[in-house]
């Protein structure tokens, strides 16, 4: 060979090589990397033909992943078994083999059907570290035999690249797969966690809430979910987006009270870059982001008059504009939107407005405040205690008599107070067993002998304590100690010592 036949080939190979790692670095679809990279084999040194077969992970064979100019003809069920024609002993030796003639080599297959068995062939092992991962193979052009060792070095070179986009595919599609698999363990935790089996609730308003909660949570219907604060309304609508049919799409929470409505309006319907002091980039609003999914509109009845217009077209049309801009958006988000107000009252008055008042109450939910089901109590205490007793990382628990306690307050904030309470019982108890005294000392004594707290106590019960019975006793007389003493079988003068030893707190009525 000639010195200027041999730097053309040089330089062709040169260009060659550059052009197969362009194309590797393209794109991450293997098989669409490993056609171009045959294509650029064909036009850059004139090899034809050319096949890569990759190792299947379970059956250890060799599979043909792709061939250049066998459209129509080439199937995905070629194999080669190691040891088996040229292709499986090249897998089996991880040594490269050609051949100037494909007639005078016996153990060639021809499984493709389609080489010329005039010419020569060149295969490669496809390298993955040390491991065999699969073969490169190609035909000559006519003429070309005389070329093989210069063809099989470059052909090694090229391999030593396709097996480092194997790597990085494989790497790519474990990852895939890791996350895929975190994914799905995600969603089947979040789902057992805002199961409604697993929101707190045996009392018949509790079940009312649960049935028309699983019942909307089939559809696309706008839900309104009322109750005070405090009572767990969060909790219903994540319930209902994770049973519903969005369950695998975003669920975006947004607490209306808590925004100004110049924030707000940009947290909701995103800003273009600019809009405003401080926009320094174009920013997605609640709404896009939760497109396909959920929007969760917590304490929605705060929201200004002059605000409650935009959310309205929102619902009606599923359109907005960002904060700046003047392109329509098109959203798909089903809206769960809650509030403690009463929104017949402020429709009245003027506050709200009637027509997003309607469009919002589409399907009202109800939820029961703590006294109106004082017997979930027990269970909700004992899993606030659970919970608070993950986060100090150390047993705790709670005594019958702290739990009669917790069931003889008015509860004004609800759950949320009751696991304030517990929590700073827990702070203030060192020993792992949370009595009644540590429950009083949270501050709760007053109004555990509010009026009728007690009415219902069986005063024979043999579960009370001395001091429990004597403040029920005086709760039935109506503070009365001389009515509270006939009651016990006392008299007034040992009813009086029993108050002022047991540390109670006379109520004046």
């Amino acid at each position: 060979m000639s010195i200027e036949l041999e730097h053309e080939l040089l330089r062709t190979e040169l260009e060659t090589l550059y052009q197969v790692s362009q194309v590797l670095s393209r794109s991450l679809d293997l098989k669409e990397t490993l056609t171009a990279v045959l294509r650029v084999l064909h036009d850059g040194v004139g090899m034809e033909r050319g096949m890569v077969s990759l190792v299947e992970s379970e059956s250890g064979e060799l599979q043909v992943s792709v061939a250049h100019g066998l459209a129509g003809i080439f199937t995905e069920d070629i194999r080669y078994r190691p040891g088996e024609g040229v292709v499986g002993l090249i897998l089996e030796e991880g040594e490269p083999i050609a051949v100037e003639r494909i007639a005078d080599e016996p153990r060639f297959l021809g499984k493709l059907g389609l080489y010329d068995p005039e010419r020569g062939f060149v295969g490669v092992p496809i390298r993955s570290g040390r491991q065999v991962v699969g073969v490169l193979a190609a035909q000559t052009a006519a003429g070309a035999e005389d070329l093989l060792d210069e063809y099989t070095q470059f052909m090694e070179m090229v391999a030593n690249l396709i097996g480092q986009a194997v790597r990085l595919s494989a790497d790519v599609q474990k990852e895939r797969q890791e996350l895929t698999e975190e994914r799905d363990t995600l969603r089947r935790t979040v789902r057992g966690q805002y199961g409604f089996d697993n929101i707190i609730g045996h009392t018949q308003p509790m079940r009312r809430v649960f049935e028309q909660a699983r019942l909307v949570a089939k559809w696309n219907t706008t839900v309104l979910i009322r109750g005070e604060t405090g009572t767990g309304k969060e909790l219903i609508a994540n319930a209902i987006h994770y049973n519903s049919p969005r369950a695998r799409a975003p669920f975006v929470k947004l607490n209306c009270a808590a925004l100004p409505e110049n924030l707000l309006e940009s947290e909701l319907f995103g800003h273009e870059k600019g809009a405003f002091t401080g926009a320094m980039n174009q920013r997605k609003g609640r709404f896009e982001q939760a497109d396909g999914g959920t929007l969760f509109l917590d304490e929605v009845g705060e929201v200004s008059a002059a605000f409650q217009s935009k959310l309205l077209r929102v619902l009606q049309e599923g359109e907005m504009e960002r904060v700046g801009g003047n392109r329509t958006i098109k959203v798909d988000v089903r809206v769960i939107a809650a509030t403690h107000r009463d929104m017949e009252g402020e429709v009245a008055a003027g506050r709200f407005r009637e027509d997003l008042y309607y469009r919002l109450n589409v399907m009202p939910i109800y939820l029961p405040s703590l006294r109106e089901r004082m017997e979930d109590i027990p269970d909700i205490a004992r899993f606030l205690m659970d919970k608070i007793a993950r986060q100090q990382g150390r047993p705790l628990s709670l005594t019958d008599a702290a739990l009669r306690v917790l069931m003889h307050h008015a509860w004004p904030g609800n759950v949320r107070e009751l696991e304030n309470c517990l929590e700073r019982a827990a702070v203030l108890t060192e020993v792992e067993v949370i009595d009644r005294d540590a429950i009083l000392l949270t501050g709760i004594e007053e109004q555990v002998m509010g009026r009728g707290a007690m009415q219902s106590v069986d005063l024979d019960d043999p579960n009370l304590d001395d001091r429990e019975r004597v403040i029920a006793a005086l709760e039935q007389a109506g503070w009365v100690q001389a009515k509270a003493a006939r009651l016990l079988d006392m008299t007034p003068r040992q009813i009086a010592y029993r108050i002022q030893t047991l540390n109670i707190k006379v109520k004046q009525l």
